[in-house]
C-alpha cells in the first residue's frame, strides 16, 4: 500500500492534468476516503501548492491557473543520466517496479524538461539498441551521442573527426542507421564515406559530429544491433581461430561471448565423415589460453583447424582437468556427510 506522502504527491498529480477534480473522484483515484482527501489537500496547501476550492454542485478542487511544479534543473549529462537509467534497468530485466511504474517514472521526468533537451532524448531511445550488460569504460561525449541519436532518427548526413584503434584520424561523412549500447560502448553503425561500406564506429573516438545537409533511405531489414555485432568480431586480434564444430548454428552460438566470434554452416561435403550438422568458427583472442575453456564450455566434438599453438593450451587445459578429477587428498567433508 503507498504510504501518505506518495498518495500527496499523486494528488498533486492529478490536479496537474487541469480541472476542477470532485471530492469523491479524488478519493476514488487514490483509494482513500473523502476526509483523507482533504487532509492531503491541506498538506499540499502546506507545502505553499496553491489549490484552490470550488464550491457549488459541480465543485471540488483545482489549481491555481498557471501552476506547475518547478522544471528540474537537469544538465544534458544528468538528464540523459536519469532516462537511460531507467530504461536500460527495465530493457535488462533490473528494474523490480512494474513496467506501468518505469514508464510512468521516465515520462514524469521528461515532461518537465526543456523542450529542446526532450526532444534530443527522445531521438536517443527510439534509435537505441541495448545488447550485453555494461561495463564501466570510457564514455562518448553527450553532444555527440545525442547529436547522432537526432541524425539516425531524421536520415541526416553527420561530418565526423574519428579516431582509430590505432591512433589514426580522420574526417569522414556518415549515414547513421542506428545507434547501440553493447557491453559498456556506445556504437553508430551506417554507411562510411571513406570505405563506401556499413560500418561500425565507437562514439567515444568520435571527436566532433556536425549535422549536413541532405537525407538518405536506410536499407530494409536493417539491423543495427546485429551489424555491430558483426562489425566487432571481424575486428583484428593477435590470433585468429578456425575451428570446425559438430552442431547446429543456433546451439554454437547460443554457447560463445557476443561479438568474438563468427559461425557458418557447412556443406555436407565440409562435414564430418560421421555425418551430423557442422559449422565453422571462427574466433579472435589477443591470448590463446582463454580458447581452450571456451571449447570445453561448448561441450560439443571440434577439430582445430588453425592455429597449429592452439593444440598444446587445449592438451594442457586437458591434463590439468585430469590432474583435479583424479586427485584423492583430503579435503573437508561434502555436506550431509556423518562426522
Amino acid at each position: 500500500m503507498a504510504r501518505p506522502t506518495a498518495r500527496v504527491l499523486a494528488l498533486l498529480e492529478i490536479l496537474q492534468a487541469g480541472g476542477t477534480r470532485t471530492v469523491a473522484d479524488l478519493a476514488g483515484r487514490l483509494g482513500v476516503d473523502e476526509r483523507t482527501v482533504r487532509r492531503y489537500i491541506d498538506h499540499l496547501v502546506d507545502l505553499d501548492v496553491p489549490v484552490r476550492s470550488v464550491r457549488g454542485r459541480y465543485g471540488g478542487y483545482r489549481l491555481a491557473p498557471g501552476y506547475r511544479m518547478p522544471p528540474l534543473m537537469l544538465t544534458d549529462e544528468e538528464a540523459l543520466a536519469v532516462l537511460l537509467g531507467l530504461v536500460a534497468g527495465r530493457r535488462a530485466g533490473l528494474v523490480t517496479t512494474t513496467v506501468a511504474a518505469a514508464e510512468s517514472a521516465a515520462a514524469k521526468v521528461r515532461r518537465v524538461l526543456p523542450e529542446a533537451l526532450a526532444r534530443r532524448l527522445d531521438a536517443l531511445l527510439s534509435t537505441a539498441d541495448f545488447t550485453a550488460p555494461a561495463r564501466p569504460v570510457a564514455a562518448p561525449e553527450t553532444d555527440v551521442l545525442l547529436m547522432l541519436a537526432e541524425a539516425a532518427r531524421d536520415r541526416r548526413p553527420v561530418a565526423v573527426a574519428y579516431t582509430a584503434w590505432n591512433g589514426r584520424r580522420s574526417e569522414r561523412t556518415v549515414h547513421p542507421y542506428g545507434i547501440v549500447a553493447h557491453s559498456g560502448r556506445w556504437y553508430v553503425t551506417g554507411a562510411d564515406s571513406v570505405s563506401g561500406e556499413v560500418r561500425t564506429f565507437r562514439l567515444d573516438r568520435i571527436e566532433t559530429a556536425t549535422a549536413l545537409p541532405g537525407s538518405y533511405e536506410v536499407p530494409p531489414d536493417f539491423d543495427p544491433a546485429a551489424q555491430v555485432l558483426s562489425g566487432l568480431a571481424r575486428v583484428p586480434y593477435r590470433h585468429e581461430v578456425s575451428l570446425r564444430v559438430q552442431g547446429t548454428a543456433d546451439q554454437v552460438r547460443s554457447r560463445l561471448p557476443a561479438g568474438i566470434a563468427t559461425v557458418r554452416e557447412l556443406p555436407a561435403s565440409g562435414a564430418g565423415a560421421d555425418g551430423g550438422d557442422w559449422v565453422r568458427v571462427r574466433l579472435r583472442a589477443e591470448r590463446l589460453e582463454w580458447v581452450p575453456s571456451v571449447l570445453a564450455w561448448l561441450n560439443l566434438p571440434f577439430v582445430i583447424e588453425y592455429p597449429e599453438a592452439l593444440r598444446a593450451h587445449v592438451h594442457d587445459l586437458a591434463h590439468r582437468l585430469m590432474t583435479c578429477a583424479e586427485a584423492r587428498e583430503p579435503g573437508p567433508s561434502a555436506p550431509g556427510d556423518a562426522e
